[in-house]
């Protein structure tokens, strides 16, 4: 007898873990954080709001000698406070759950999902890389490259050494990663534009690899593993605007011995608003006079390089006698005995010069690629409640990812609402394991 064939109707279940796929898929950045935290936060029915605390790894300090010398075990944590519930709204009719899967995927699922992925992409690398202005998302505060410069663009400074060549500012910003104790391991990537990646590509194309990332770089004109980072070009590296860096030539650290996260500096053009904007980069003296250098925090060692640190705070102004106290990551902590989150050798000079990083130029607009370890940042997810009295529903996890699809019915139009939500917050776990190219 013969078998007469019959579509089979699409549930929510099976729409919904296709659309988590087709979501997984199109992220970049997000799919690259450490998302093994997630599952604290599996709680039905979450609002935004809500906060949870995030265990970060634990850090000690060595003693020396044959005493015991037993020291508590400080846990730290982070909150993740859950701030968006971001959603794609549609309409589909009910002779649609007639298709096969993948025609659905295609007409339906895939073009929602590319928007919604590239909207948490870029609102993560936003917050993570440029700031937002609180403790879970201050800004990555190393920097290395050329602002206003692509990386990969041929040149150099006038010592001869190149900030902004490939490979040389990848592997400036793996030595960076290097000195501050991020892990070496194969959870190193790049995130960069694709502008970036097109003059990388032609600038790393010469060197040595093996036959089969030649092919790729050639064939698809992107970079795969190299350097000892997986890339992956990006279409939403945010940007950065620079503030007026009103009288930046006098900018100098006003008072000694200032530790923590507030530094108050002077020398600014009296009243000058907005002289350095949230997310700019900034050091403190140099190589020959004033250096505030950096410390490893795994062996509390100097790295040799001047310390580095991110502008958290926003509308800067300065007083009519050009002071302002601005906030600052990672905090200035003195290294020594028994510290275990050191960050500086030794607190910043009275009037120590303070040096701009971010560019030059007066709202000048610079994208910020980006190398960093997997760990340096968290993405969390929850669940959200599960209406009743609706048409169907769903919700489901993927990855560390929690999505819900709703449907209802609308007796006036004769229609079926969709909606598809991700319930999501950020934050970032450890300053150290992450560097700005500047570009």
């Amino acid at each position: 007898m013969p078998v007469t064939a019959t579509n089979t109707l699409l549930t929510p279940t099976m729409i919904l873990r296709e659309a988590l796929r087709v979501l997984h898929n199109n992220l970049v950045f997000v799919k690259n954080l450490n998302r093994e935290y997630s599952n604290e936060f599996a709680i039905q029915g979450a609002k935004i709001g809500a906060t949870a605390n995030i265990r970060l790894p634990n850090q000690y300090y060595v003693t020396s000698g044959s005493n015991l010398a037993p020291q508590g075990t400080n846990e730290q944590t982070t909150p993740v406070t859950i701030t968006d519930q971001s959603h794609v709204d549609i309409s589909f009719l009910s002779k649609d759950l007639t298709l096969s899967l993948d025609d659905f995927s295609r007409r339906i699922l895939t073009p929602a999902m590319a928007v919604l992925a590239g909207y948490i992409d870029y609102q993560c690398m936003t917050r993570l890389i440029v700031g937002n202005g609180n403790t879970a998302s201050p800004g990555v505060s190393m920097q290395v490259g050329t602002p206003g410069t692509t990386p990969g663009t041929s040149g150099g400074n006038a010592t001869g050494l190149s900030q902004y060549n490939a490979p040389q500012v990848y592997l400036n910003a793996g030595a960076m990663m290097d000195m501050y104790g991020a892990p070496r391991d194969e959870n190193r990537r790049v995130g960069f534009s694709p502008m970036a990646q097109a003059t990388s590509v032609a600038a790393l194309s010469g060197l040595f690899q093996d036959s089969g990332e030649i092919a790729r770089q050639y064939r698809k004109g992107v970079i795969g593993t190299a350097l000892g980072f997986e890339f992956a070009m990006d279409q939403n590296i945010p940007n950065l605007t620079v503030g007026s860096h009103a009288g930046s030539a006098s900018w100098v650290v006003n008072g000694a011995n200032q530790t923590g996260a507030n530094l108050t500096i002077s020398g600014i053009t009296a009243n000058a608003a907005n002289f350095i904007n949230q997310g700019e980069v900034i050091s403190i003296g140099n190589a020959t006079a004033n250096g505030c250098y950096g410390v490893n925090p795994e062996n509390q060692q100097t790295t040799g390089q001047v310390m580095q640190f991110v502008v958290t705070s926003s509308n800067n102004t300065a007083n009519a006698g050009g002071y302002c106290t601005l906030t600052v990551n990672p905090p200035i902590v003195v290294s020594g005995a028994n510290v275990a989150n050191a960050t500086v050798v030794a607190a910043p000079a009275n009037g120590a010069m303070v040096n701009a990083l971010s560019g030059s130029a007066n709202g000048a607009t610079n994208p910020l690629n980006v190398a960093y370890h997997q760990d340096f940042a968290t993405l969390a997810t929850v669940d959200l409640e599960m209406p009743n009295g609706v048409d169907f529903a769903a919700r489901e996890t993927y990855d560390g990812i929690s999505m819900r699809i709703v449907r209802a019915y609308d007796i006036s139009t004769d229609a079926f609402p969709c909606r598809i939500d991700v319930l999501w917050g950020t934050a970032m776990l450890r300053w150290n394991l992450a560097c700005r190219i500047a570009g």
